[in-house]
Parts: structure tokens; C-alpha cells; sequence
């Protein structure tokens, strides 16, 4: 039988062996191969980043450039070269989320098991505390031989009485470790599925340039005379469709009614790609020379073709449509247009890919697009309108909400505009 002095450091060896336990890392880092593997596909995507940034310098480049066939042909070509890049990069960064849920998987088994360990502490430090409560400080002082006993004694019962409550603190702790990671794996997991599916866009929007390309080159018969030709073709209905948005426009315009409208301030829009403005709106100096209407009822984001297109705010899919099936680079080419609730419309232009349909409900910074050269668009961008939802004409027969009929482009997104930055 223990003698009554012993009680006091059995009691003390427990209490350290649970603070030494609480001092030991419950989710401790993966093992190292993992996390190399992780490491080089971060750097792997950064190097990729880099030569992604040295293509639109090149772009950027060839833009400067006269119009020509070999001009447009080399466009083409690299832009095809920077969506391969992306195409890879989106391969890597879905690689590097597998390993990451990998090694999440590894730091929750671990947390699982140390909470398993220190439910087992609890119980057993509750269990000989609730023995030693049952005895009174008075008792305690009367069964023992001396007054030293007796305070080694109380010692040890206010000991197992913080290492509980030092116990309990810490499995509350893990429980709330264990949640987080876990929330943070199945985040990783769905942007994984995210970034499938972006895979699967980008994809099909290189085959949609290879395609293009090929077209020009049919068109053309790899003739610069003939692109010429066909180039002065298109810049003459890209100057009638000008005028004719700019007519219907600015007559849309006159009916905006201020008191129905979001109030002017930031943040009422989101911004709908992560790229600077090219071109800000109304009589610009580039509308001046580019278009006969001399007046941009958008403003432009320079971005690369595939860059994601989100919804600047939460809505429905009112239109959506490809002008270039029948007015080739003179509109907005692939577009998308989205009634907001709160009084405003946004269209977004010139877009590779749109991946929402007619009725579809979006949220805010939902990905609905990708950004591309369609339509009249003299490089890769976003055209971003934002019209007056009070300005739309009912939806008809055969024409969407807010759609006139265009006898170039047979339907044409239109509305009274408004300076987009006075709500991004």
C-alpha cells in the first residue's frame, strides 16, 4: 500500500504529464516529402507565372504593331502559347490541392487521436478528483498523522483540480483545431472540383483559337490582300453598329431616373476581373479615333484570354449570346447580361467563353466567363457596361430583356448607361 506522502507526487506526476502533453503539437507537420512535393509545385507555378508575364509582354508588343495578317496570325499564336501556360498552371494548381487535402488529412487523423488521449486524461484525473471531493479539508486534517501530510495532501487535490480544468481548456482547443481543419479541407477539396472544371473551359477555349485561326486562314487563303480586304470590310460595320448603339443609347439615356438608382458609392459592384482599366468610359481619346459613335459606354480591363469573369453582383442571366455568328468582330462578340436587384444591369463583352444561360440565377463574384478578343475588341479584354435597369425594354418574341433588334447583328444588348466607377 502507498504510504499517505506518496499522494502528493503521484498526483504532481500526473499534472506534469499533462502539461507536458499539452505542450507536445497536436497537428504536427506532414511528413517532409509531402511538403517538399508541395513546395516544388509552388515554385513550379510561380516560374510558369513568369513566363505567362513574358507572353503579354509580347502581346502587349505585337499590339503596337500595323494591322496584318502576319500581325494577326502571331496574335493568335501567342495568345494560344499563354493559354497553354494557363492550361498547365491550372494542372499544377490541382495537383498541389490534392497533396494539400493529403496533408490535411494527415494533421486531422492526428488531432483525432491526441483528443482521444487527452479524453482518456480527463476522465482519469475526474475520476480521482471526484474520490479526493468526497473528502473534506476537515477529514483530511484529522486521518492524517501530521500537518505536513495533511497540506501535501490538499496540495495534490488543488493540483488534479487545475490539471483538470488545464485539461478540459485544452480539448476545447482541439475540437475547435480539428473543425477548422477540416472546414479547411473540404474548402480545398471544392476548389479542386472548381479548378477541374476550369480545366475543361480553358481547354475548349484553345481549341476555339486554334479553330479561329484556322478560319482567318481559310478566309484569308494566307493572302494579305486579302485580309486587307476582308479587314476594311469589318471596320466599315464596326462603324455602322457604333453608331447605331450610340444612337438608340443616348436617347435611353435621357429617361435614367436618378431616384431609382443605387446610391453613387464603392462596393456596389464588385470589380468582374482582377486587371487594370484600359479604357475608362464615355468620349474617351481611344473612342475618339476608334469608334465613328466617338463615345464608350463601358470601360475596359486589359486581362489575357481565358482570365476568369465574375458577376460584379447577385442576379439573373437576362441574355447571353455570340454577335460574331453574324457580325463578325463588329459588336460585342460573346456577351453576357445580368439584371441585378438592385436597379442596375451589367453586360459583359468580347468575352472567349460564357458559362451561364438565359434565367440562370448568379451570385456575387460567381465565375460566369472567361475574357477573350470576340467582337470588335483590338486585344484581349472585358468590356464592362453598366446600364439602368429602369432603361430596358421588355423582353419579345425572339428578343431578350433589354434587346433591340440590329439589322448587322440581329439582336443587340442595349440600355441607358452609367459610368461604371462611380459603383465598383
Amino acid at each position: 500500500m502507498l504510504k499517505k506522502s506518496a499522494v502528493f507526487n503521484i498526483s504532481l506526476f500526473l499534472v506534469f504529464a499533462l502539461i507536458f502533453q499539452s505542450n507536445v503539437s497536436f497537428a504536427e507537420t506532414p511528413g517532409a516529402s509531402l511538403q517538399q512535393a508541395i513546395q516544388e509545385k509552388a515554385k513550379t507555378l510561380q516560374q510558369i507565372q513568369v513566363q505567362k508575364d513574358i507572353v503579354q509582354k509580347n502581346l502587349d508588343e505585337i499590339g503596337k504593331t500595323k494591322d496584318s495578317l502576319k500581325k494577326e496570325i502571331k496574335t493568335y499564336d501567342t495568345n494560344i502559347n499563354g493559354l497553354n501556360l494557363s492550361l498547365e498552371s491550372t494542372r499544377l494548381t490541382i495537383d498541389k490541392l490534392g497533396l494539400e487535402v493529403e496533408s490535411l488529412g494527415g494533421d486531422i487523423n492526428k488531432i483525432k487521436l491526441t483528443i482521444q488521449d487527452r479524453e482518456t486524461t480527463v476522465l482519469k484525473l475526474f475520476t480521482e478528483l471526484q474520490q479526493k471531493d468526497r473528502q473534506n479539508f476537515f477529514y483530511v486534517l484529522l486521518k492524517n498523522q501530521t500537518l505536513s501530510q495533511s497540506i501535501d495532501e490538499a496540495r495534490s487535490i488543488e493540483l488534479l483540480n487545475n490539471g483538470l480544468s488545464s485539461s478540459i481548456s485544452e480539448l476545447k482547443k482541439l475540437e475547435i483545431s480539428l473543425s477548422d481543419k477540416l472546414d479547411e479541407s473540404q474548402s480545398k477539396k471544392y476548389a479542386k472540383e472548381i479548378q477541374k472544371i476550369d480545366l475543361a473551359n480553358r481547354q475548349q477555349i484553345v481549341q476555339e483559337q486554334k479553330t479561329e485561326k484556322q478560319k482567318l486562314l481559310d478566309q484569308t487563303k494566307d493572302q494579305e490582300k486579302n485580309y486587307q480586304d476582308l479587314l476594311s470590310k469589318i471596320e466599315e460595320l464596326q462603324g455602322q453598329i457604333s453608331i447605331e448603339i450610340e444612337r438608340i443609347e443616348s436617347e435611353l439615356r435621357k429617361n435614367i431616373n436618378p431616384n431609382l438608382l443605387p446610391l453613387p458609392r464603392p462596393f456596389v459592384l464588385l470589380k468582374p476581373v482582377v486587371a487594370p482599366i484600359t479604357q475608362g468610359y464615355g468620349r474617351t481619346k481611344f473612342a475618339a479615333t476608334h469608334y465613328r459613335s466617338k463615345y464608350h459606354n463601358a470601360i475596359d480591363f486589359g486581362a489575357p484570354i481565358g482570365t476568369e469573369v465574375m458577376a460584379a453582383e447577385k442576379g439573373t442571366v437576362i441574355n447571353v449570346g455570340n454577335q460574331d455568328l453574324y457580325c463578325n468582330k463588329a459588336a460585342y462578340g460573346k456577351f453576357i447580361v445580368i439584371k441585378h436587384e438592385n436597379g442596375l444591369t451589367t453586360l459583359y463583352g468580347h468575352l472567349s467563353k460564357y458559362i451561364v444561360s438565359v434565367g440562370q440565377k448568379v451570385n456575387r463574384g460567381e465565375l460566369i466567363g472567361y475574357v477573350g478578343k470576340t467582337g470588335f475588341a483590338t486585344g484581349p479584354h472585358l468590356h464592362f457596361t453598366v446600364f439602368a435597369s429602369q432603361t430596358l425594354t421588355p423582353a419579345r418574341p425572339g428578343l431578350a430583356e433589354g434587346a433591340q433588334y440590329s439589322p448587322s447583328c440581329k439582336t443587340m444588348p442595349v440600355g441607358g448607361d452609367l459610368d461604371p466607377n462611380k459603383y465598383l
